[in-house]
């Protein structure tokens, strides 16, 4: 079987396993093939053509990875509402986790709030926001939260 015969058929594995995965995993094999494939019909030295193929793999992973990784897992942006973490808020409807029902008003917002470790607390009290879960914010009493290291 001559070299680029070869080249041709790992080219094509490489994208049926590109596609069959769909996951970034072999594409850049292919990109080596092809290399190689070009390598073959230039010189009849499969050391070379091998040299082209891991070289050209080695490139097309390096430059090529870290792009497509930010395009498939891009970074959390942060929203406004990030603000309220950390912030004072004021209870205007009794937090009570059991009940799942609370309230706080906080820069401005009503949020639906419930409390970390889950005692009620009273209308009118004032809680710290530790931090957001889905669209509820997870709270502490300001006395509770200042013993915290808050």
């Amino acid at each position: 079987m001559s070299p680029s015969a070869v080249w041709l058929i790992a080219l094509v594995v490489f994208c049926i396993v590109e596609a069959a995965t769909v996951g970034l995993v072999s594409i850049w094999f292919a990109a080596g093939a092809v290399g190689g494939l070009i390598a073959s019909f230039l010189t009849g030295n499969v050391w070379i053509q091998t040299a082209v193929f891991l070289a050209l793999s080695f490139v097309c992973l390096l430059a090529v990875r870290p792009m497509a990784r930010r395009y498939v897992h891009p970074r959390r942006q942060a929203t406004n509402a990030d603000r309220v973490i950390g912030a004072e808020g004021v209870v205007v409807q009794a937090i009570d986790n059991r009940k799942a029902q609370g309230q706080i008003k906080v820069q401005g917002s009503l949020w639906t709030a419930r409390t970390e470790d889950g005692p009620p607390v009273p209308k009118d009290a004032t809680v710290r926001v530790l931090r957001i879960e889905g669209v509820k914010l997870i709270v502490a009493p300001l006395q509770t939260a200042e013993k915290g290291g808050m």
